[in-house]
This record gives C-alpha cells, structure tokens and sequence, in this order.
C-alpha cells in the first residue's frame, strides 16, 4: 500500500482486484468481496495453507485503506469448474467425497489469460485444437483445455498435488502418509510442512527449490537429479492430459520457468518426440518462442508470457462496469 501510494493519489483508486487462490467448490466466476466472502475464505484455510492466509491478509488491509473502493476477489480455481465430474472425483466414498472434498485445479487466472490471448490474437476457431498448458514456475500445473475450457488438470485437490514444484512434493502415495502417520509418529502438522514446504525440488536436491540455480553448470548430482525427476514428471503429465482429451495438438509453456529456460523445455519435449508427431527447434526454443516447434512438428510448441495481474484487473473492471449499470438501472 505504501508503494501505491507514492505512485499516485491512493484516493483515486475506486476499484481493488485481489487474487485468492480457492474459492470454494461453487465458485465459478470473480466475486465482490463482503464480509460473508471473508469468513467463507477463512473456512477454507486449510484447503490452501500456503496462499489464502496472505490472500485475506491483501484483502483486509486494503479493505482498511480503501473502504469505499469496490474490492473484487479472483479464484484460481474458477476456471476448472468446466472440468467434468469424472476430473472432478478423488476416488473415495461418496460419504467422504461431499461438500469442499473434490478435486479443483489451480493457476487458473494464468490459463484464462492464454486462452484469452490465444482468441484475441488468432481468432476463437483456434481454441478448437487440443491444448495443453504448462505453467511452470514455484507453482507448476499443466491444463487439458478444449474450446475454452478446462478438461482436466495436475493439480488437485491442494495446491500440492500433481508436478513436484519449488519446496511442494507434488502427487505423492497417501499410504506413504499414512505410514508415517502411524508408524513414525509423524504429527499432521509435521506432515503439513513436509508435503508443501520441505519437499519438491529443495527437498530431492537438499539445497533450493530454484530450478535457475540447480540448472546452473556448476550444480552438482543432486541438483542435476531434483531436475530430472521434475521434467520426468512433466513428461508423464503431457501424456496423460493427452490421454484426457484424445490427444494434443499444441502445446504451451508459460510461468517463470516455462517460459524462461529453454534447457527444460528441450529436456522435457525432446523425449516425448519419440511419442507424439512433434520436433522442437533449438534455435527458437533458444530465442524463447514465441513458436518453438519446427515447421515440420505436428504438434505446436508455444513460449507465451502469462499475465495474470493483467486477468485480475480484466475480470475487476468487469464487474465494476456491471455493478454500476446495475445500480444505474435501479436509481
């Protein structure tokens, strides 16, 4: 807040987007924030450990600065609720799968913004193709996204699931859970700060969770395997999102190492080469893209800057326009 304001009047701001990750297992669209969205958010704490303390933290201090601005809350879980049902299970009883317990899917802002990029730029028919996105960075899930919408993703029901990221542990057995649950006398909070602070690539390299530095050459072999195992499990995540929508026509990467390091882009794609009708370029996956696959490649490889920020204030500016016609309606 002290930096906007030395940006500019901070009594000019009217309108206050704020970015929270869940939203619940209704929520389908950005939402004005009231006090009945505050307590509902705090509920769901411990769906999103990591995010939604900070995410309430933003919104009560600007609520505070800025009590007569319009805030607006963005989820990213909103765009996965398109996903089927079948995307939507976790395997367990119906009895225990009920209310908050499904899987959602997150980084959803970041897909948004490509798919809108993507209509903007070259037109609605070109959503008709098989996407999969890959949003890599401290954060990393992929999306299965079909006209638009999302078919299925990585992650799940936590921000945890799916890829290994920067200190999360990414799809891990829940019998291993369970084990030292009971066997090792690990506490829950223990295995809290295991799976989404200890784990990923701090905890296979024993040094840090950024991949710049474990892709350095100097790394050593830990590093060069906490790496391994992330484009490993990237690659089994292409295949199956391809799998969820009966293949793959292009295929774009996105987030800070998505759409930064050619290294793990080449190491990631080239094995699948050997899979699906695709080739990478060196010299424009070198230049970072936009279009990195060869004229040659069935399958289109993209580098396209994600913006989420840009999304946020999109979807904010929305609603503020609805709100006031609404309101003008009514007068």
């Amino acid at each position: 807040m002290n930096r906007l304001e030395r940006i500019r009047k901070i009594s000019a701001i009217d309108v206050v987007g704020h970015r929270v990750v869940h939203g619940g297992p209704d929520c389908d669209c950005p939402e004005p924030v009231t006090a009945q969205l505050e307590a509902r958010l705090r509920r769901l704490i411990p769906l999103a450990p990591l995010h939604l303390p900070a995410n309430l933290d933003g919104i009560v201090a600007a609520r505070l600065r800025l009590p007569d601005a319009h805030h607006v809350a963005c989820f990213d879980t909103a765009f996965h609720q398109s996903a089927p049902l079948i995307a939507r299970r976790t395997g367990l009883p119906r009895d225990v799968e009920q209310g908050e317990i499904r899987r959602y899917g997150y980084h959803g802002l970041s897909y948004e913004f490509i798919i809108e990029h993507i209509r903007q730029t070259e037109g609605g028919n070109a959503l008709e193709a098989r996407i999969i996105v890959a949003h890599l960075g401290a954060g990393a899930s992929m999306a299965a996204i079909l006209n638009g919408r999302s078919i299925d993703t990585t992650m799940g029901f936590s921000t945890a699931a799916g890829l290994p990221m920067a200190t999360r542990s990414g799809d891990i057995d829940p019998g291993l859970l369970v084990y030292l649950l009971l066997e090792k006398g690990w506490s829950a909070g223990e295995l809290q700060t295991l799976v989404y602070e200890r784990s990923g690539l701090l905890g296979l390299s024993g040094q840090t969770g950024d991949m710049a530095v474990l892709t350095a050459p100097e790394a050593d072999e830990d590093a060069r395997h906490a790496v391994e195992y992330f484009c490993y499990q990237a690659r089994k995540y292409i295949g199956a999102l391809a799998a969820a929508m009966g293949g793959v026509d292009r295929i774009i990467f996105t987030g800070g190492i998505g759409e930064h390091s050619p290294e793990i882009r080449t190491r990631i794609c080239t094995p699948l080469q050997a899979v699906f009708p695709m080739a990478l370029d060196e010299s424009r996956n070198a230049g970072n893209g936009p279009v990195i696959s060869s004229d040659a490649s069935a399958i289109r490889i993209d580098v396209l800057p994600t913006d989420e920020e840009l999304m946020i204030a999109r979807h904010t500016a929305a609603l503020a326009v609805e709100r006031r016609v609404s309101a003008g309606a009514s007068s």
